[in-house]
This record gives C-alpha cells, structure tokens and sequence, in this order.
C-alpha cells in the first residue's frame, strides 16, 4: 500500500475502485447552505487543484451590464461562476476552463460576458467592450 498523498501519485497508480472524498471528514450539515469558500474540501477534491492554466480565452464580466439572471451560473459545468444571492459576484479563474458557455447563455445586449484572449488584462477587456447594438 502507498503512502503517498494522492497529489503525489500518477493517475495509473490510484487502486481501481479507490473512493475519493470530495469533503475532509464527517458531513454532518448540509454542504449546500456552507459558502464554497467555507467548506472542508478533501485534497481529492477538484476544487483543490488549479487547472486554469488550461484556458486559451477566459470571460470577462461587465458588471454594468449584468442582469443578475444566473444563466452563466446555471450553465458552467465547472461552477466558476461565482454568486451569492443570486447576484453574480464574479468569475473562479482558477477552476475555469474558458469553454465560453457563460458567453453564449449571457441574453443582455450587448453581453455582460465575453471572450477574450488569456494574456489580456480584465481592465483593459473592458475598455473594448462593444456598444449596445439595435435589432439584436
């Protein structure tokens, strides 16, 4: 048996049929109701690794557009949207893999998510941001 830690094990030396956790001990409360921030991940967790450096384009929110309607939250399937309240607060550029789902589901005009390329700085993304478009 190893006694490595799983982030120092290759992916072909995990025993088939392993669990992996995504919480450090016991659930006793309803993981829901606790801020992600908040909770107790297991070094298993996906949330534990940075895989940001994937992403070729990420999105940039325009906060003065958004429309809090929660589609882009809805709709990543990397949960790096971040809202508390249903308010969008933010992107996890950490977990995101800059697929542009956010993007695409965004209805404002014009959208308060766009793509851009990975080298640009969010400020100045959205100093190019484009003007409201009629008949769209």
């Amino acid at each position: 048996m190893s006694t490595k830690s799983i982030k120092e094990m290759g992916w072909d030396e995990l025993v088939i049929g392993a669990a992996v956790y995504s919480f450090e001990g016991t659930i006793n409360y309803n993981v829901a109701e606790v801020l992600p921030e908040d909770r107790h991940y297991a070094e298993t967790n996906s949330k534990m690794a940075y895989v940001g450096d994937w992403r070729v384009f990420k999105p940039v929110w325009n906060s003065e557009l958004c429309i809090d309607c929660q589609n882009c939250w809805l709709y990543c399937p990397d949960t790096s949207i971040i809202s508390r309240d249903k308010k969008m607060v933010g992107v996890d550029y950490d977990h995101c893999k800059g697929c542009g789902i956010c993007v695409e589901v965004c209805p404002t005009n014009p959208k308060s998510l766009l793509m851009f390329a990975e080298q640009i700085k969010n400020e100045e993304a959205l100093t190019q941001w484009p003007e409201k478009t009629k008949g769209e």
